[in-house]
């Protein structure tokens, strides 16, 4: 008689900080790749939820998004950030081009005691779908047609204690703007769902 397979996951808020905080990195890292910030030859592909992803292999990038990650993921411990955008503009101009948008909003008041219940494979399958439309973005985006650099926004609550090595930041919105939605993902600790702002170009008036 064959036995059922377990389909549940128990997800702790350290698990699910994990997750959230790994999701992050291979975001930021397929954003820059697709939108070509940076060239092809300093990424490595590597496996990762069902797909084949491209990372950055440049040491210096992978330190910086090291230290932004390490500090995102205290941030989702303490349930205080809100929000992860991913800012890219000119380099010659410094006009904002793009702004991805990472919405998070935090269960407050779960609990360890009490593990949320959430088959993996149904985080991954949700986290997948997103990663797909990042990659697929190229096709409904305007080009860049110009060298572009990347800055990484974090809204915290008032409540968060801020490092001085960050720095208070102006939104850096985009004027005549038009909006992608993407897909969201939940851990049933923490849910995130993305969109995509980008600068609308003469063609599309």
């Amino acid at each position: 008689m064959a036995t059922s397979q377990q389909t549940r996951s128990n997800i702790t808020l350290r698990g699910s900080t994990e997750i959230v905080t790994e999701f992050f990195g291979f975001s930021i890292n397929n954003i820059l790749y697709q939108r070509g910030i940076y060239p092809p030859e300093l990424f490595k592909p590597v496996n990762k939820y069902g797909l084949t992803l491209l990372v950055a292999s440049d040491e210096g990038l992978r330190r910086y998004l090291s230290q932004v990650l390490t500090q995102i993921s205290e941030w989702l411990m303490n349930r205080c950030i809100q929000k992860l955008v991913i800012v890219i503009a000119s380099v010659t101009t410094q006009q904002v081009l793009e702004r991805w948008v990472f919405n998070i909003e935090a269960d407050r008041s779960f609990s360890d005691a009490r593990p949320a219940q959430k088959p993996e494979r149904e985080i991954q399958s949700e986290i997948q779908a997103i990663m797909r439309q990042i990659t697929s973005s190229v096709s409904c985006l305007p080009l860049l047609r110009e060298a572009c650099t990347f800055d990484l926004l974090v809204y915290t609550d008032e409540s968060c204690e801020i490092p001085h090595a960050w720095e208070v930041s102006d939104p850096k919105y985009i004027s005549n703007s038009a909006e992608v939605r993407l897909r969201s993902f939940t851990t049933k600790v923490h849910k995130v769902d993305a969109c995509v702002a980008y600068r609308r170009t003469d063609d599309d008036l």
